[in-house]
């Protein structure tokens, strides 16, 4: 009976005890292989699960910043997503054959949604191997359809939003994201660099002057057509003016003189023609 009771009171504590060796053993595994079964993204970041016996890559599934579980025998693989800026200095070719030094950045980043794409084509060197020679591809093909002159004047504007377009066309399907491209200078043969400037100091010269002489004929053109339409104006008034319209306006202008405050003396009918005469003003 004392057996039966030994055997009985054994396997309850084994009972017992099991559950807690199982998870003790657990704790241990977890703490052992916290590092493998999770990760978390910093601010800026994204990652890419790397799966070894199911797959590979999952292309589809992008993890955003923050906290992760995954099954120890995976791989997050981490991105960096912020904008990023690169900056080259080339030397390029113009149309007519001169060679031309142009420092050009552009603003980048993966793009985030295909960031399994990206990682599986190309890998995370993608900015050595897409990046940099779409920047240069795109800057040398741009520079060299126009001269010296149209680069270093009036085509900055429109040969820096050409090469973000050649460049957007490269990287669109490598999975990046061009978000600007800028040029910080260029820099031409001093020759022709002070040849340039001399010219268009004459250009601007001449239009100066041209805009004088424009000026000048537009306002004698003025002065022309005042003294035309006065000359009509008079005319028209001399034709319009008879004795007795003459006779109405003096006599309205004599008596407006003649009430004012000044102190005179008005003889009525003294004038030519009857008119009255205003004598003694102050």
């Amino acid at each position: 009976m004392a057996n039966q009771w030994d055997q009985n009171n054994q396997e309850f504590n084994l009972k017992k005890i099991i559950p807690i060796i199982i998870g003790v053993a657990a704790l241990i595994l977890v703490i052992t292989f916290w590092n493998r079964i999770t990760v978390t993204l910093s601010p800026g970041q994204s990652g890419i699960l790397f799966k070894p016996f199911s797959g590979g890559i999952e292309k589809e599934q992008v993890y955003g910043e923050g906290f992760h579980f995954k099954a120890p025998w995976n791989d997050m693989i981490v991105y960096d997503v912020t904008q990023q800026e690169i900056a080259e200095v080339l030397n390029v070719l113009s149309s007519n054959g001169l060679e031309i030094k142009v420092d050009v950045s552009m603003w980048f980043r993966p793009d985030i949604p295909n960031l399994g794409y990206l990682h599986s084509e190309i890998r995370e060197n993608y900015i050595k191997k897409v990046v940099i020679p779409a920047i240069r591809s795109a800057a040398r093909l741009v520079v060299g359809r126009y001269t010296p002159e149209e680069i270093y004047s009036s085509k900055r504007e429109v040969i820096t939003n050409e090469i973000y377009e050649e460049t957007t066309n490269i990287c669109k399907d490598k999975y990046v994201n061009v978000e600007r491209i800028l040029i910080r200078s260029i820099e031409l043969p001093p020759t022709i660099k002070q040849a340039i400037e001399t010219k268009l100091k004459q250009e601007q010269e001449t239009l100066e002057y041209e805009f004088r002489l424009a000026k000048a004929s537009k306002e004698a053109e003025r002065q022309i057509l005042e003294a035309e339409g006065k000359a009509k104006a008079n005319e028209i008034i001399s034709k319009s003016l008879t004795d007795k319209i003459l006779k109405e306006k003096g006599i309205e202008a004599t008596l407006k003189l003649a009430n004012s405050p000044n102190a005179k003396v008005v003889v009525v009918g003294g004038g030519d023609e009857g008119l009255p005469l205003i004598l003694g003003n102050n």
